[in-house]
């Protein structure tokens, strides 16, 4: 990135934020394929960074979670077990924390939709947020428990279940197809404590803004991470822009200025800077580390 001038890193960045593909990238900027990845990488790990450090202490009034999928590498195909499973292809989903008032992406977590890292999640949650704001959730069953464990038993938990139109398909394929069926009824239910209002539209609205944003979340297409590193700082990368450098059309500012963490609204120049500065340093691989193993095979080769 060093052979890059600031110039050509802000137009990298900034089409990478406006929805455009790594390839799409590298002809209207002229920038090599591979040097756009690498930027990406390093600009979306520095964001992640900038996330953890900015997103503390923060207060509000109603949270809204729900998950995005996505998947790296390749589809995973239910109906057929795969020898060797490897944790980092497949299905991969974006749990997201939402302020309802803010519409600041609290919180986030990327992986595979179980009930550890649903309690990663909510553990990541619970440190960003001062005192237990009402939290409404979809039906993922793992939610009730991570929410109690994480705010305790005086939490306000609200799930709201949606029912969709069945005809040729089962009700799992119905929720997940790419043209949703059509929702016929929906049940709201309070969990715990007595919840004001139990709805999760304005975080589903922000799956849409996310795949707007980052190819990789574009269906149908070849723009789908190759890698999980990769896909990570993607996200990180969008999270950054959408709560420090994108002025939500309601607000008529950032959601970070919406929660008093930023007092202006960022420029891509700014994010670039502050991503770079914060990015961790990559560790030095050890001699016990994998990438220095090697195992001798008969014949003397090695």
């Amino acid at each position: 990135m060093n052979v890059l001038s600031r110039e050509q890193q802000i137009a990298v960045i900034s089409a990478l934020t406006e929805g455009l593909g790594i390839r799409a990238v590298a002809r209207i900027t002229g920038v090599n394929r591979e040097t756009v990845g690498k930027l990406a990488l390093q600009v979306g790990r520095g964001c992640a960074e900038l996330h953890d450090r900015l997103m503390v202490g923060i207060r509000v009034n109603r949270i809204e979670c729900d998950e995005l999928w996505a998947f790296v590498g390749h589809k995973k195909n239910p109906q057929k077990r795969r020898p060797s499973f490897n944790p980092e292809k497949g299905d991969q989903y974006t749990f997201i924390a939402l302020g309802a008032s803010s519409r600041a992406i609290i919180a986030y977590r990327t992986g595979k939709r179980d009930t550890e890292l649903t309690d990663q999640f909510i553990q990541d949650l619970r440190g960003r947020v001062i005192g237990s704001p009402e939290i409404t959730t979809d039906g993922w069953h793992p939610y009730r428990n991570a929410i109690r464990d994480a705010f305790g038993p005086r939490a306000t938990h609200g799930v709201i279940n949606k029912t969709y139109s069945v005809t040729h398909l089962n009700v799992t394929e119905a929720s997940r197809r790419y043209s949703p069926a059509a929702v016929i009824a929906v049940e709201r239910q309070a969990v715990m404590g007595e919840p004001t209002q139990i709805s999760t539209s304005y975080v589903e609205r922000q799956n849409l803004t996310i795949r707007m944003g980052s190819k990789r979340f574009a269906r149908l297409s070849n723009g789908f991470s190759k890698r999980l590193e990769c896909h990570l700082a993607a996200v990180a990368l969008h999270v950054a822009f959408y709560n420090l450098c994108r002025a939500h059309e309601s607000l008529r500012s950032t959601p970070a200025m919406a929660l008093g963490i930023a007092d202006r609204v960022w420029t891509i120049g700014d994010l670039l800077d502050a991503a770079l500065k914060a990015v961790p340093p990559i560790p030095t691989p050890t001699p016990t580390d994998r990438r220095w193993q090697f195992r001798v095979i008969e014949g003397g080769k090695s």
